[in-house]
């Protein structure tokens, strides 16, 4: 992350996730069926909309991947670009997209869930062990949020967030900030994932002192030399799994898909190496070629879940 190659790289990527509300299609379709999809396309389409936020990266890494899969297959995916979670659950469940590669509805999301959940398929866990939490500089004698209050002229009385409407968001303002007393000595600082990380890279950089709103998985804990602070009156509560959700429906309309969906996982090491490739080392525009990278690195993932699909 400190070389000047790295640096562009990032700098691209952050540039291209400022591009939202684009729809965007690739893939070619292949055989038979109906030239309608994303939006209830019956039973014979080939045709699968996927919603993604392009600022998350555990959004954007997997929507790719699993593009790559079906396009293999003969399915044409089309990618639509939304900007948060509200839009985006309203999206699903009005069935204007057919699937989210990720999402976090056990808790984070829980409240676009509890309104958009009846309308909602979700088709099954593929990620465990995903947690929010607050982080500062491995460089930093900070050590616990407890310890924040204490640091508050250091840190300029700022927490950095990302979207507003993000889970993240929510639950540090409704539930960590009154869990700690923070209200009294700091901003939650809410603007994009974009603008979060490259305030990170920049204080971290200078080794400035900074906290910021983090979660797991996401390549930046790797990039950047930060720590999780302890918790220790649980105000982020136990970690949870990301799920693929997709509209109504969609189960009946593409049994085969959903049925690898409910067999696709990622660990720890391949969901890291995933959105490094993906958001690192390929520039804006060349996702599905790095996923396509990854997936050659990884030999045997494809074929594991392309054996679910008859299609093609």
């Amino acid at each position: 992350m400190n070389t000047g190659k790295r640096r562009t790289a990032l700098s691209r990527w952050f540039g291209a996730a400022t591009a939202v509300l684009a729809l965007t299609a690739s893939g070619c379709s292949g055989g038979s069926g109906p030239d309608s999809g994303g939006s209830g396309g019956g039973s014979g389409s080939k045709i699968i909309t996927m919603g993604m936020i392009p600022g998350w990266t555990d959004g954007l890494s997997t929507t790719y991947l699993l593009e790559n899969i079906l396009r293999s297959k003969g399915y044409t995916v089309k990618i639509k670009k939304l900007t948060d979670n509200d839009p985006m659950y309203a999206a699903l469940a009005n069935g204007d997209v057919d699937m989210l590669s990720s999402a976090w509805p056990e808790r984070t999301q829980k409240t676009y869930m509890d309104k958009f959940g009846a309308k909602i398929e979700d088709l099954g866990k593929y990620y465990a062990d995903a947690g929010l939490f607050l982080a500062a500089p491995t460089y930093s004698d900070i050590k616990s949020i407890a310890d924040l209050p204490s640091h508050a002229r250091e840190l300029d009385g700022k927490v950095i967030g990302i979207e507003p409407g993000a889970g993240l968001t929510k639950t540090t303002k409704d539930d960590v900030f009154p869990a700690y007393g923070l209200d009294a000595h700091f901003e939650l600082v809410v603007s994009s994932t974009t603008a979060m990380l490259t305030a990170l890279r920049k204080a971290t950089g200078a080794k400035q002192p900074i906290v910021a709103t983090l979660w797991k998985p996401f390549w930046a804990n790797q990039a950047f030399p930060v720590r999780p602070l302890d918790d220790p009156k649980g105000a982020f509560g136990q970690p949870e799994s990301l799920h693929s959700l997709a509209r109504g429906g969609f189960a009946k309309d593409f049994p085969d898909v959903a049925n690898m969906i409910k067999n696709f996982k990622l660990d720890d090491a391949q969901y890291g190496s995933l959105e490094d490739t993906v958001v690192n080392k390929f520039g804006e525009g060349k996702e599905a070629e790095a996923a396509q990278a990854w997936l050659q690195q990884n030999p045997d993932y494809a074929p594991a879940l392309a054996k679910y699909l008859t299609a093609g």
